[in-house]
């Protein structure tokens, strides 16, 4: 994947910038992307040269305590464009790597994968607040839906999900080593945990790894065209956490297979950021709720149809943009074919940062839903 840094010397800055000061990759990207990559998640099966990774210019941080969080830190360099959700995008489609293939099988010298600690107790999100108002879901039908009502420790329903395996940094220097095992049913919901726990026995991008985590797709087992896409979930907060809830398109190369973030945060996880990716299109906005992401929980959500996307979080839509908004702006509308669900927790990576003395371990991103429906009297 061509690193961000080698991105900003040839991007313009165009018209649709992510925020005021921050323009997303824009045209010059999207052309190069189109021509040699799918939308179909990377990493289940790692790329053929790690080594081939463009260097970062500088190690990623020491070994984190567990206990108390201190240890080394090396923040990554901030992107030229200040920083935005836009390199999220370069998760769901690596250029060094083609599509691969469905399925969790660790690949070769992945070493042993043993249980983790999930870290998390599922006495709290019980008592964690609502926070907002509960999402009206009248008027539509319920089409697709995992509420992780399985035993406690269990993976996700592989019928369902697909738990990805990758070490290769994303596209975005990110400093995690996905595995199965950080993704687990407890207390009716799904946990993905980010810990420095066993990571050494992986490799990683960027040599030997300091944290794993999980990513989680539904490619194969379950796309939709329009309808209203929502989750409820419980965000870590810490600097370098990076959780999202994002879509892709099932065809073409991004950006043209189109990608939708629904809930997508940062850090200390103040705010939400609801994006679209296109070819020349990704507009974006925030919202912040009260009790904050990491505080309570939060329902995220999308609703699209042929004229419009819709972004809410608790049932208060926030931004909502149009066909005829991608055309203004000399972008492409991607978003007429069936999308896919990705639910994954990064660590570090040029948009948020590495984790630095303050992060503590382990961190959890807590599902307690995923739903998808379609609306009533809808072609």
């Amino acid at each position: 994947m061509f690193n961000v840094e080698t991105l900003s010397l040839i991007r313009p800055r165009a018209s649709m910038c992510a925020f005021d000061s921050m323009c997303a990759r824009g045209a010059v990207v999207g052309a190069l992307l189109a021509t040699i990559t799918g939308c179909g998640p990377q990493g289940v099966v790692e790329g053929p040269a790690l080594g081939d990774q463009p260097s970062i210019g500088a190690a990623p941080p020491g070994p984190i305590s567990e206990a108390n969080g201190t240890g080394a830190s090396n923040a990554a360099e901030e992107d030229a464009s200040g920083g935005d959700p836009f390199v999220q995008t370069a998760d769901g489609s690596s250029v060094e790597t083609p599509p691969a293939p469905t399925g969790v099988e660790a690949p070769p010298g992945a070493g042993t994968q043993t249980p983790i600690d999930v870290g998390y107790d599922a006495a709290f999100s019980d008592d964690a607040a609502q926070g907002g108002g509960a999402e009206d879901t009248s008027g539509w039908t319920l089409t697709w839906s995992d509420e992780f009502d399985g035993p406690d420790g269990s993976p996700p329903d592989p019928s369902k999900w697909n738990v990805e395996v990758s070490g290769t940094g994303g596209g975005n220097k990110e400093l995690e080593y996905y595995t199965p095992q950080n993704a687990v049913v407890q207390g009716g919901n799904l946990v993905i945990t980010a810990t420095t726990e066993g990571a050494s026995q992986y490799s990683c991008w960027y040599g030997q790894c300091q944290y794993t985590s999980a990513r989680l797709n539904t490619q194969g087992n379950f796309s939709q065209q329009y309808g209203r896409f929502e989750a409820r979930i419980l965000s870590p907060s810490g600097q370098g956490m990076w959780p999202a809830f994002w879509t892709l398109g099932v065809s073409g190369g991004w950006p043209a297979c189109g990608e939708m973030d629904i809930m997508e945060s940062i850090n200390l996880v103040t705010a939400n950021h609801g994006s679209l990716h296109a070819p020349n299109y990704n507009p974006t906005a925030t919202y912040e709720p009260t009790p904050g992401l990491n505080v309570a929980f939060h329902t995220y959500a999308v609703e699209w149809d042929q004229s419009s996307i819709t972004f809410f979080v608790d049932d208060t839509a926030y931004e909502t943009h149009t066909p005829s908004d991608a055309a203004k702006s000399g972008g492409t509308w991607a978003f007429n074919q069936p999308f896919y669900v990705l639910i994954n927790l990064a660590i570090g990576g040029n948009w948020p940062g590495n984790p630095d003395s303050s992060t503590t371990f382990p961190q959890t991103m807590v599902i307690d839903w995923v739903r998808v429906y379609t609306k009533n009297g809808a072609n």
